[in-house]
């Protein structure tokens, strides 16, 4: 386990940390799915149409289709008279033929006839059975979809790191790839820590603390588009806590714990993970989460030793492990986007600290943002944090916000990829 090389007093900035998470967190390989399993991932392989789009000429409406030039000088007054000799239906195997002089009625989506050159909605016709009156002239081309306009074969139709959502899935079933190959949801596997906690479900007895981090952070590990699980809750023992994280790791592209990274007496996490791999323990210039544990075990699988008071947790989460499920998944940007907004409310924070706090951000009608703050900075005020739909950010050189000044503010918004 290696200590932090600098000096105990010297914290790592927030951005010194998420560098060395972001540089510690290489790629998952990509894998072929299905059109609908692949939705919402990026694309890992070029694709280009096999055949073209559309794959033959075909109607744009119902009506005739038509040689423009049988239709010259059409009008109301003086209607062009064209003899109907057949109907091609959408889903037509054989493409029919005509002549000079002749009409078919066509349906949409119908193969345009041999000899013919454009089609005439129903609505500037007569509508005729036998022959039929075209009240206008055509021009040649109209209302005809021709072969190859939206893709021709063998042209580009979706690039690698092209995001899968349904007008893409859709291109790609009409072009006939019913599996690609995509960057996949990594597998992130999230435990929580402590002989104190209990299972959601029963009520705790003196000292004992229902176990609410695990949730939270599989839900945001979902949130930002994980395949992520929840194995519960590992009492502080060194056996059991080793043998919990070395089943997983097979079944893991990140481990998450929450808990154990304190100066406490009883925090067995640093000691555990020495046996299974390289974890560094530091302290971070941010509240709340100021410890900080991130390495590998076994064959490379990265690990966050996050806090364990929930505000800690979700704020870690949101700083370090986001990004880095972000980048697994070959995403550009890595951290959520930030707003500016007027604070309602004022605040201190510690100098040299970015402070994350919680707030309420407001559009407002005239345009821009508010934002107040919800509880004050304690990391274990929960009940605040779920009233809250954003962080204020309070930089390191700032030591005191007041109220109608301007602040960073990160937005909390579900699924926001």
């Amino acid at each position: 386990m290696a200590e932090h090389a600098e000096g105990a007093d010297r914290l790592r900035t927030v951005d010194e940390h998420l560098a060395a998470v972001l540089d510690g967190v290489g790629t998952v390989d990509p894998i072929e799915l299905t059109l609908l399993d692949a939705q919402g991932l990026l694309l890992a392989e070029d694709i280009r149409a096999d055949f073209p789009l559309p794959s033959f000429d075909n109607s744009a409406m119902d009506g005739y289709a038509v040689r423009a030039r049988d239709t010259e000088h059409a009008s109301t007054e003086q209607p062009a008279q064209l003899r109907v000799v057949g109907d091609v239906a959408a889903g037509a195997k054989a493409r029919s033929g005509m002549g000079p002089g002749l009409a078919m009625r066509i349906m949409t989506g119908a193969p345009v006839p041999a000899g013919a050159d454009a089609v005439i909605p129903l609505e500037d016709t007569d509508r005729g059975l036998a022959r039929v009156a075209v009240h206008r002239e055509v021009h040649t081309g109209e209302c005809v979809r021709r072969a190859g306009e939206d893709l021709a074969s063998g042209a580009p139709a979706l690039g690698a790191g092209a995001a899968l959502g349904p007008q893409q899935l859709g291109l790609l079933a009409a072009i006939g790839r019913d599996r690609v190959l995509v960057r996949p949801r990594p597998r992130v596997i999230i435990l929580s820590t402590g002989s104190e906690l209990i299972e959601v479900g029963h009520t705790p007895s003196f000292g004992e603390v229902i176990d609410s981090n695990s949730y939270m952070l599989t839900s945001a590990a979902r949130d930002a588009g994980a395949d992520a699980r929840r194995i519960g809750i590992v009492a502080d023992d060194h056996a059991a806590l080793l043998d919990t994280l070395e089943s997983q790791l097979l079944r893991a592209d990140v481990l998450v714990t929450t808990g154990g990274v304190s100066m406490g007496a009883f925090d067995v996490v640093k000691e555990a993970l020495s046996e299974l791999g390289t974890v560094e323990f530091t302290r971070v210039a941010m509240q709340p989460g100021k410890p900080q544990g991130f390495g590998h075990l076994g064959d490379k699988v990265p690990i966050f030793c996050l806090p364990g008071n929930p505000v800690s947790s979700l704020v870690s989460f949101e700083a370090f492990v986001r990004p880095a499920i972000r980048k697994l998944l070959g995403k550009r940007s890595l951290q959520r986007a930030t707003v500016q907004a007027v604070a309602l409310d004022g605040a201190t924070s510690p100098k040299g600290i970015r402070q994350y706090r919680r707030g309420v951000l407001h559009r407002e009608a005239a345009g821009g943002y508010s934002v107040s703050l919800s509880g004050g900075p304690g990391s274990h005020l929960l009940a605040a944090l779920a009233l809250s739909n954003c962080l204020v950010v309070i930089d390191e050189d700032d030591t005191e916000i007041s109220a109608g000044a301007e602040v960073t503010v990160i937005p909390l918004l579900l699924s926001n990829r």
